[in-house]
């Protein structure tokens, strides 16, 4: 299990741009995660790039991420990885009970609205601060398909307060602005 192996996976079976880019995204969080809890960052890392590999062809709960944890678990992926991506679906009941499963789930929906607010502004995820996400967080209609008690119960979860875990995120994200397409717009 590396990362380019990795990678190739999610390209092989994502062709969408926008959601490679949120797996890139939830890649980036994980990994500062793993990095700050001392945990295995490319196992990490490997797990958010992962977790919604089948979403594009499978997008029904009933097949989603059922459909990507059964390839993942035939090209011989460690258990730890296959439960956190099972956990980070709320429907299927498989308890957050690990570090990494609650990290998935905690900057998972949190990642995908971040970037939503970053390409509201011109300085895209420079100096973004937990205030102004918290303010489009309650625009019900602002990214709309974001489930804002996910993002409340994720940090509460991993026990990390609210306003810290955004910014933390943010700036997580912020390190791999170029390949997020998130680099701050020239005025």
């Amino acid at each position: 299990m590396n990362r380019e192996e990795a990678y190739d996976l999610m390209c092989e079976w994502t062709e969408g741009d926008s959601l490679r880019k949120h797996m890139l995204a939830v890649e980036s969080a994980m990994r500062a995660y793993a990095k700050k809890f001392g945990e295995d960052e490319e196992k990490w890392g490997v797990t958010g790039l992962l977790h919604d590999m089948d979403y594009e062809k499978h997008p029904t709960p009933a097949e989603h991420p059922l459909v990507g944890v059964a390839e993942l678990q035939r090209r011989g992926y460690p258990e730890d990885v296959l439960h956190a991506i099972r956990g980070h679906a709320d429907y299927l009941d498989t308890p957050r009970d690990t570090p990494m499963s609650k990290t998935l789930y905690a900057v998972d929906e949190l990642s995908g609205f971040i970037v939503a607010c970053a390409l509201m502004r011109p300085e895209r995820l420079e100096n973004m601060k937990a205030k102004s996400v918290r303010k489009k967080m309650k625009q019900k209609s602002f990214a709309a398909a974001v489930n804002r008690d996910d993002i409340v119960r994720g940090a509460e979860d991993l026990g990390v307060d609210l306003n810290e875990h955004i910014e933390f995120v943010a700036e997580a994200l912020q390190e791999r602005a170029d390949i997020l397409g998130l680099e701050p717009q020239e005025p």
